[in-house]
């Protein structure tokens, strides 16, 4: 890799797993990731058979779904910086599969919320899985709302025009719900659990949330098609549907208005600094694969690089790489090290590491492309793909615009 490592405190065993980590997932998911972005449609990438699955088994089998999770639970509990540098070799070589393997664990951490020993245990059952049979989706995303339900300003908060569409109604002692979540969810058609977000109160607005942990092979629950897209084609996305599924009270997790919004806060949080540290990976890919091609190719009589328009290009390249993976890094360790102490994090922080991560790697992949000429517009080079893989980022997990504003508000 083209980029010195400056942390200098990085111990022994952190190092290891870098270098494991590095080694495994371009091994594994880099090759796996090429082949699945090439199917020509997306039901064959989840496919009985399909090198997804694969993937997700040998991924499960080396813990990888367990890293920062408490050893109560049978988690790893690895330290923050850990878990930083396993997530960008994972951007690094598949964008589109981590945040599938991103996505599974989280069912499973709200399911420890729960007052029942029985849903409580999908965690336990899930940190010992070696063969990816439990997966999961953060359903969230809705046809008619997305990044708007991420960022609750007050007047939204509390406006019944803003409320989501799938709804929650307490009948005795069980939820019923209905309703549809959109086809950008992460998993959506596969996944066994979900971390469902819900409307417990339409009259109230979107304030009036829940979430509820629950598996999707409930009476009422359909899934649509997976989602045919331009970019990350390795992570499957598709439709939920919900009618008049029955859930029990234990199932909804978080019920009170106020602790939702705390959690809220907690999901985006984590969720943007993760993006911000996997798209480091990312944009790292894209300069790597530019610095190598531009020392083979030959153009005027010598290797490109020595060209000195493809030198200035691969420095603000090297640059932004760098200042992406300082604030990346750093935002996620401060936030997991206060949520480990049960205190709030800084969510202005998540959100500019998941803006500047994702656009960094889009605009280095595009440069990128641009040192690789015509050949980079081929399948026949990685660069194209990282390029689409990129383009997508800055949309998902709240679009960036819509994720600056809620940053703005809070300075």
């Amino acid at each position: 890799m083209g980029i010195t490592e400056l942390n200098l405190n990085l111990t022994e065993e952190q190092k290891a797993l870098r270098d494991s980590s590095r080694k495994f997932f371009m091994e594994v998911w880099r090759p796996a990731a090429i082949a699945l972005d090439r199917m020509p449609r997306p039901e064959d990438v989840v496919a009985k058979g399909s090198v997804f699955w694969d993937v997700l088994k040998k991924t499960y089998e080396l813990g990888y779904h367990r890293l920062g999770f408490p050893q109560l639970v049978g988690g790893m509990e690895l330290d923050p910086m850990s878990v930083a540098l396993v997530t960008e070799a994972m951007g690094y070589a598949s964008p589109g599969l981590a945040v599938a393997w991103g996505v599974c664990t989280t069912p499973y951490n709200y399911a420890m919320l729960s007052p029942d020993p029985a849903v409580q245990g999908w965690t336990l059952a899930f940190y010992q899985d070696t063969e990816a049979k439990m997966t999961g989706c953060w359903a969230i995303t809705e046809p008619d709302h997305g990044s708007d339900w991420l960022l609750l300003d007050e007047a939204m908060s509390s406006n019944p025009a803003c409320s989501p569409q799938v709804r929650a109604t307490l009948q005795g002692d069980e939820y019923v719900i209905n309703g549809q979540k959109a086809a950008w969810v992460s998993m959506g058609t596969v996944a066994t659990h979900a971390a469902l977000f819900v409307n417990l109160d339409p009259a109230k607005g979107p304030g009036a949330g829940g979430i509820a942990a629950i598996p999707l092979d409930l009476p009422g629950v359909s899934r649509g098609r997976p989602l045919d897209k331009i970019g990350q084609r390795d992570l499957n996305q598709g439709e939920i549907f919900f009618d008049n599924v029955l859930i029990p009270k234990s199932m909804m997790v978080v019920a009170d208005p106020e602790m939702y919004k705390v959690m809220i806060d907690m999901q985006l949080t984590g969720a943007n600094g993760w993006m911000g540290v996997c798209f480091t990976g990312c944009a790292h890919s894209a300069y790597d694969e530019a610095l190598n091609y531009a020392k083979q190719r030959i153009q005027g009589g010598k290797p490109i690089i020595e060209h000195q328009n493809i030198k200035l290009k691969l420095f603000e390249m090297f640059t932004a790489v760098e200042a992406s993976r300082s604030l990346s890094r750093r935002s996620m360790i401060y936030n997991s090290t206060q949520s480990k102490a049960l205190l709030p994090g800084v969510l202005e922080y998540a959100i500019a590491s998941k803006i500047f991560g994702t656009e960094t790697a889009f605009r280095t992949a595009s440069q990128a492309i641009q040192i690789f000429g015509g050949n980079g517009l081929t399948r026949e080079y990685v660069i194209e793909k990282i390029f689409r893989d990129a383009r997508a980022a800055m949309i998902e997990d709240g679009v960036n615009e819509t994720l600056a504003l809620g940053g703005a508000s809070r300075l």
